[in-house]
């Protein structure tokens, strides 16, 4: 099983800014280097250092999206009433009012909701492991990292 479940969506996002990355982003990261080493003594070269220091995040993002584009399944968001990756849920937890609740993308950490108000949960984590099946209505418990906590499933939507 492919180790990245990602939307079509964020695959081609991801195919754009790896191109974007490995052009443009390459020549001016470069070229900010050159004119840096110009400029004389590298060891106190505050320019030298952060521009060596962007190639580097930027090439480890590289990598980063390499290992996603390698190894990757795109996951379709079926809206059959069950929590599920590409779906978005709003959850309450036990005690809290319904002005409270919080809505969640379940999915990869690279999706990118069309609502700011929507956070992305990973389906890996105790709770995004929890919800997976759950319907509106259903109670689901999960071990989080101070004991044992309960959160009402309010409602599940198709992603976006």
């Amino acid at each position: 099983m492919p180790k990245h479940r990602v939307s079509a969506v964020a695959l081609e996002r991801l195919k754009a800014e790896h191109l974007d990355l490995t052009t443009r982003g390459r020549i001016e990261v470069a070229q900010r280097i050159g004119r840096a080493r110009e400029m004389g003594d590298l060891k106190e070269n505050g320019d030298y250092h952060a521009a060596k220091d962007e190639q580097g995040h930027m090439e480890a993002r590289i990598r980063q999206i390499e290992a996603i584009l390698e190894d990757h399944e795109i996951v379709e968001a079926v809206n059959d009433g069950k929590v599920a990756i590409g779906c978005i849920v709003t959850i309450l937890y036990d005690g809290d009012s319904p002005d409270q609740a919080e809505r969640y993308l379940i999915g990869h950490m690279e999706e990118k909701p069309s609502d700011p108000s929507v956070s992305v949960m990973s389906p890996k984590s105790p709770l995004g492991a929890a919800l997976l099946g759950a319907g509106a209505g259903e109670k689901v418990k999960y071990q989080a990292p101070n004991g044992m906590l309960s959160v009402k499933v309010v409602s599940v939507e198709a992603g976006s």
